[in-house]
């Protein structure tokens, strides 16, 4: 049986919260929410107040992890004044999961990595909300689901390990679809850890052929699209990718043209393979 995908063209928290009960998952114990904090200087990133319904009906606590390279999230001092700042920690809890190191999670049948280094933290965690903020990457292609449970998840020396594909000293000039294959590894050992206890929500709003790691970014061309859901990360993000090519808006093009550009299809093919899920899903469009 294909995995439903829940979609609304309705851009708002209430419809959030819809598409969250579409779900039928139970969330309990104490909840993680992983989003985007948003670096300093970037203007598209999803705010607070959009975010916070979602966050106060699981009880949950926002967390993140620190970033790899200079800029206002490197340190966790820094990472807490950008969530300060940006909103966050008015909103709700905020744990930087690396603040005091990372854990190791194996990876038994990864094909480029068969271990994921994320944030210490994650192990206080019983289950997990993925917010995502859907758009493009100057890396990856694209960020969804599945970036956003891998690097994001990942501890600062994680995501070099990630973007190393297993070599730290490659950070930033491995081979790039095994850097793609690699953030699929590590996707898979997250959504493994919270099999059954985790629920994903992609956002297709202010969609910049840039990252919310991205200070100075491009701004968006293609017009807002709506929230989609799922309890399958890898039909998720192809769902959103298709509705990036059925568009009927010619701003599409910018953001195609990154994806292509950097392959960023082959991280959801690489997920599939490795079975975290499936490319092929049932759209439900919910009003």
């Amino acid at each position: 049986m294909k995995p439903n995908v829940y979609f609304t063209r309705e851009l708002t928290p209430e419809a959030m919260l819809r598409l969250y009960a579409a779900l039928g998952v139970k969330l309990d114990g104490k909840v993680a929410v992983k989003l985007h904090s948003g670096e300093p200087g970037n203007q598209n990133f999803l705010r607070p107040d959009f975010m916070k319904p979602m966050i106060d009906h699981v009880g949950g606590v926002i967390v993140e992890c620190n970033t790899a390279y200079d800029g206002g999230r490197n340190t966790t001092d820094a990472h807490r004044h950008t969530m300060d700042a940006h909103g966050w920690t008015a909103a709700a809890p905020v744990d930087i999961m690396d603040e005091d190191g990372d854990m190791e999670l194996a990876i038994p049948g990864g094909k480029v990595i068969q271990k994921n280094y994320v944030g210490a933290n994650l192990k206080n965690y019983d289950s997990l909300l993925v917010l995502s903020h859907f758009k493009g990457h100057p890396m990856g292609g694209f960020g969804g689901a599945l970036k956003n449970i891998s690097i994001g998840i990942a501890s600062s020396h994680g995501k070099v390990y990630i973007h190393g594909a297993g070599d730290e000293e490659k950070f930033w000039d491995s081979d790039h679809d095994s850097f793609l294959e690699a953030m699929a590894d590590a996707a898979w050992s997250i959504h493994n850890r919270f099999q059954g206890k985790v629920a994903y929500l992609n956002v297709m709003k202010n969609m910049s052929v840039d990252c919310d790691c991205c200070a100075v970014a491009a701004d968006p061309k293609i017009g807002d699209i709506g929230i989609l859901a799922s309890l399958d990360p890898v039909a998720l993000d192809q769902a959103c990718l298709d509705l990036v090519y059925q568009s009927d808006d010619p701003g599409k093009a910018d953001l195609i043209q990154r994806i292509e550009s950097l392959n960023g299809v082959h991280t959801v093919e690489a997920a599939a393979a490795l079975g975290i899920g499936t490319r092929e899903y049932e759209l439900v469009e919910l009003n």
